[in-house]
């Protein structure tokens, strides 16, 4: 009845039509119930107290986050965040067993808070790596994992790890909200 053409337009409106159903819930993010995961780029300023030694230390970490949503295709928000933590055994090195929770804000008026219950940290050369996981409690991305990556050289001398430590860094950060 449709012939070899009208089969070829049928099939490739079925896979037009499955690839929109595949991408609809990235591009709905944080517009109704059925959320999907994001992705938010940006900078933050840390404070560790007491500072960090070469010594692993039990240790406070406050982050003030500034960062670009990619909340759906084409649709990027301007957010805030505020990190407040705790490290049992900090050091200007290592990182281990940190947890932490993360509210953030968007210029849309939603709001995420975030729990993670993990994180891996190593700095080496000057270089910090740290990937934190956990999920979304509250808010814009409720219930989905979240893995928060913070990457950069930290502010000060590594001579400062020796006297007095370090007391604050700036980092580049990234946030995903996993579908």
């Amino acid at each position: 009845m449709f012939g070899k053409r009208g089969a070829a337009v049928t099939l490739g409106s079925l896979l037009l039509v499955g690839s929109s159903l595949v991408w609809a819930p990235m591009g709905r993010a944080g517009t109704d119930g059925h959320e999907g995961g994001f992705l938010c780029t940006g900078s933050s300023r840390s404070h560790y107290d007491p500072p960090l030694t070469l010594e692993p230390r039990p240790t406070r970490v406050h982050a003030d986050v500034t960062y670009a949503c990619a909340v759906g295709p084409g649709r990027t928000v301007p957010a805030t965040g505020t990190f407040d933590g705790v490290s049992p055994a900090a050091a200007c090195l290592t990182l281990s067993g940190g947890r932490g929770e993360e509210t953030v804000q968007y210029a849309d008026g939603r709001r995420s808070l975030i729990v993670y219950d993990s994180a891996t940290i190593l700095r080496a050369a000057g270089v910090l790596a740290l990937v934190q996981s956990g999920r979304v409690t509250e808010g814009r991305g409720k219930g989905h994992p979240a893995r928060r990556t913070v990457t950069g050289p930290p502010g000060e001398l590594p001579t400062d790890c020796l006297t007095p430590g370090l007391r604050e860094g700036g980092n580049t950060v990234q946030l995903e909200v996993l579908p």
